[in-house]
């Protein structure tokens, strides 16, 4: 889930960045060395919106650089369990499959992707025996998170595809269609049947 935090934290701003102003090199080096960065309170920095604040620099003796109390805004991502996930397959394996999931990847086991006996075909994909229905890279697809680990630094993220409304898109919109046309088919059934006429009791 995408959210706007406000963070609190020293900077280490490069000497590089030394003939900038202030505010200016805090941003810049924000730039470089935060984005995309991972951070278990926060999650994955996805930008620097702003830096609303920035305290006097320190010196330290032995570093080159210098050190800046700043207060700034960054947009960030964290996984949330049992949140719903587009994504794009990456990567087809034995055991399941990678999704592409913001700035990580997430992994479907191969029990996970489909409601079907699923295994690796020939050609690199994983097929349903009964279904026939196939997962390949660059295939887009619609995962719930149900396993968050932070024991590795970056999370590893756990996701299934066996659910309604999940899976490849295809599957998705093609599932669509058949309720949309069920659902007319029952409508156009009760329609033609006869209404019952009332008995006239003579009253």
């Amino acid at each position: 889930m995408f959210y706007i935090a406000e963070v609190e934290d020293h900077i280490r701003v490069e000497p590089k960045h030394f003939g900038l102003a202030t505010k200016d090199a805090v941003t810049e080096q924000l730039q470089e060395s935060y984005i995309r960065t991972m951070h278990k309170e926060l999650g994955f920095v996805i930008s620097v919106i702003s830096v609303e604040d920035v305290g006097e620099g320190v010196i330290i003796p032995g570093d080159g650089a210098a050190y800046y109390k700043s207060k700034f805004t960054v947009l960030v991502w964290k996984p949330e369990l049992h949140e719903l996930i587009p994504g794009t397959i990456k990567d087809i394996t034995n055991f399941g499959a990678f999704m592409q999931i913001g700035p990580t990847q997430g992994m479907i086991h191969i029990s996970q992707t489909m409601e079907d006996f699923v295994s690796l075909s020939k050609t690199g994909n994983l097929q349903g025996k009964i279904s026939k229905r196939s997962l390949n890279v660059g295939d887009n697809c619609l995962a719930r998170i149900v396993a968050i680990s932070y024991k590795a630094g970056e999370p590893k993220i756990g996701l299934t595809m066996r659910q309604p409304g999940l899976g490849k898109i295809e599957w998705i919109e093609d599932a669509q269609r058949k309720a949309i046309a069920s659902a007319k088919k029952i409508d156009k059934g009760e329609s033609k049947k006869p209404k019952k006429e009332k008995k006239n009791n003579g009253q």
